[in-house]
């Protein structure tokens, strides 16, 4: 029997619709009812490719007693993070307060009838483990506790809603000076995993602002060890494992310290980011391996993930309640694919032992496919044969993982930057770009009001948040550059426009206001800040269009200074957006017919913060955003100039 969830949107909501407990979503029907039967609200927040939310769901909301007691006792609420990252946001603000921790998912938040928040945790086990009472004995005790002890629980909960919104009338500024660049290479190699990549012990994630930022700094002055660190991280994580190398795509984090094995959910955002980065390690490197992971990688999403040119946002960890199901083989069934394939019986062994495939197998038994070094993996005998075998029988004898064909705003955003910065490099990926631009805007953008998240074919109703203007305005400066059609650019400024007017005050940015005000970070977490983003837009819209936009960069980056001079590594985006605004934009003024002849330079000259511009003069004029310092006959003229800029390491 489905509950309060059958008609909501959300892929993650809907496979909750037919758990036995009374689900309601996030909303006025659910709070009257708290109120009105005087019940405590329980608060489940996850998203559809959650390992851990799958697994409390089974264990839990799939459990006949367990729901009895949460029908009976409380008014229970579903939300997907992902659909709702503001309700997501300010609970995970509570729990870090309540527990002087980071939170995670699944997300368990119990509230009063007055939604104030008096006791948070996440995954909650159904018997006594990892020192926690059992999620049934929970519910009793805070049964209990509101029945008898309400006034105490209301009274600490109003305590920590004061400490959400601390004083902040005091701010602590700090000069931006040129030293963060040598601070970034100094802090990132403390952090760095020399023997790996990496910039933390396991579990590990990509960082890739951390890498886009430290690629642009081996531009900007030639530093070979912010090169070197990032071109080892990215040769581990595409040995097979974080990549999937049968079928193309990134997992989106690594259990141990070798990007052996993944959580195997497989994230746009994730996606979006690596190929970029992969895009920009060729750029830097001339090394044709890294542009073919980062077209390997939008291929993966374009056949994978994407339908009537919208991405979707994840596909599962998950095959049957089982994890990494679908990506991992025994060494019998491995074999008996590459027999099936006419790959002749004695080179098996060798084979196997190429790909890492063994009778033990490297997780829970069986194998997850890598190669050793995956630059020569070509030249491993029968590699694109036993590959092609692989990915045979699991489309073939395998369930898919499910696919949650949400379609987020900002997410698709950064797919569609993606895309245009890969059609610099190969026309084919061009008309994918243009096409997904123009179907984002018309599905999301609708008479001049942005919004978050939908299914394809629906009509969106969650209004848009800071990251979802900060990464279209991103995606359409792309979509300029690559394409120099200045349509694009005027779609930019009135999203800026609008940005400002909603989320901006006094170089304070907000992520959401309305229902949940939430401030803007400065760090960088699963991807980059959306402060730092909109940020970055605004520099590139007063480079381009209008300079007035120039004072909401500075004012952003003099608020956060001290946060980002002291620890720029946590903030890699803003910390990037620091030494752009530092050292200025270069924008190189020619005619279209002219500028479309380099575009492809455009990525390599020695600079990194460049933008093209559509000009009427003769030759190349060489400007920043206040005023042109160089006028040259051709593009080798440029390149001299802007070599000559280069910074000094000392700088």
């Amino acid at each position: 029997m489905a509950n309060h969830l059958k008609n909501e949107h959300s892929p993650y909501l809907q496979q909750h619709a037919n758990n036995p407990v009374v689900w309601y979503p996030w909303g006025e029907e659910a709070f009257e009812k708290a109120k009105r039967e005087h019940k405590p609200i329980f608060l489940s927040i996850g998203y559809s490719s959650c390992h851990w939310c799958h697994v409390m769901e089974e264990e839990s909301f799939e459990d006949e007693q367990t729901a009895k007691l949460l029908n009976t006792y409380f008014v229970p609420v579903k939300v997907d993070r992902e659909e709702r990252p503001d309700i997501d946001k300010h609970f995970q603000e509570v729990y870090q307060l309540m527990n002087g921790r980071p939170g995670g998912w699944p997300t368990s938040i119990f509230l009063t009838e007055d939604l104030k928040p008096f006791y948070s945790a996440t995954y909650i086990p159904p018997e006594p483990r990892y020192g926690m009472m059992s999620f049934p004995t929970l519910l009793e005790v805070i049964t209990d506790k509101y029945k008898n002890e309400k006034a105490t629980l209301t009274e600490e909960a109003e305590k920590i809603l004061k400490h959400l919104n601390p004083d902040k009338n005091k701010i602590q500024a700090t000069k931006l000076d040129h030293s963060i660049i040598n601070r970034v290479v100094e802090h990132a190699g403390l952090l760095y995993d020399h023997r790996f990549g990496g910039f933390s012990k396991a579990p590990k994630f990509p960082q890739t602002s951390l890498l886009d930022l430290l690629l642009d700094i081996h531009r900007l002055r030639d530093d070979e060890e912010a090169l070197r660190m990032v071109e080892k991280q990215l040769q581990f994580m595409a040995k097979g494992g974080l990549r999937d190398i049968v079928e193309g795509g990134f997992c989106r984090y690594s259990t141990d310290n070798e990007w052996l094995v993944p959580h195997f959910e497989k994230m746009t955002y994730d996606n979006a980011q690596l190929s970029a980065v992969y895009l920009k390690a060729y750029h830097a490197t001339d090394n044709s391996f890294y542009r073919d992971i980062a077209f390997e990688t939008l291929d993966f999403m374009l056949e994978k993930m994407q339908e009537k040119h919208l991405f979707y946002s994840a596909s599962d960890a998950d095959t049957d309640g089982v994890e990494g199901k679908y990506f991992v083989y025994t060494y019998e069934k491995a074999r008996k694919s590459f027999l099936k394939a006419g790959i002749p019986q004695k080179a098996l062994d060798a084979l196997c032992e190429a790909l890492h495939i063994t009778p033990d197998g490297n997780f829970e038994g069986k194998n997850i496919v890598r190669v050793d070094d995956p630059q020569k993996a070509d030249e491993i005998p029968y590699y694109r044969e036993a590959i092609a075998a692989l990915k045979k029988r699991r489309e073939e004898k395998r369930t898919y993982p499910f696919i949650d064909k949400k379609v987020i705003t900002s997410w698709n955003a950064m797919m569609i930057t993606s895309l245009f910065k890969a059609a610099r490099v190969d026309k084919k990926y061009l008309k994918p770009a243009q096409k997904s631009l123009e179907k984002l805007l018309e599905s999301m953008y609708i008479h001049s009001q942005l919004f978050h998240s939908t299914l394809i074919g629906k009509a969106p109703k969650i209004h848009a948040f800071l990251e979802d203007y900060a990464y279209l305005c991103e995606a359409l400066i792309e979509a300029y550059e690559t394409t120099l059609d200045e349509t694009h650019l005027i779609v930019a400024q009135k999203l800026a426009n609008a940005a400002i007017e909603k989320f901006y005050k006094n170089g304070m940015w907000k992520f959401s206001r309305g229902e949940f005000e939430t401030d803007a970070e400065i760090h960088d977490s699963s991807y980059p800040s959306s402060l730092a983003t909109m940020v970055g837009a605004l520099h590139s819209v007063s480079s381009l269009i209008d300079t007035v936009y120039k004072k909401f960069v500075f004012k952003s980056l003099e608020i956060h200074s001290y946060d980002v001079m002291r620890q720029p590594v946590s903030t890699p985006k803003l910390s990037k957006m620091v030494i752009r605004y530092l050292l200025d934009d270069v924008i190189i003024k020619a005619t279209e017919e002219k500028l479309h002849k380099h575009l492809v330079q455009q990525d390599r000259l020695p600079y990194p913060f460049l933008l093209f511009k559509s000009d009427t003069n003769d030759g190349y004029m060489i400007c920043n955003s206040s005023a042109c310092f160089g006028h040259e006959k051709d593009m080798n003229g440029v390149r001299e100039i802007l070599t000559k800029r280069k910074q000094p390491k000392e700088a």
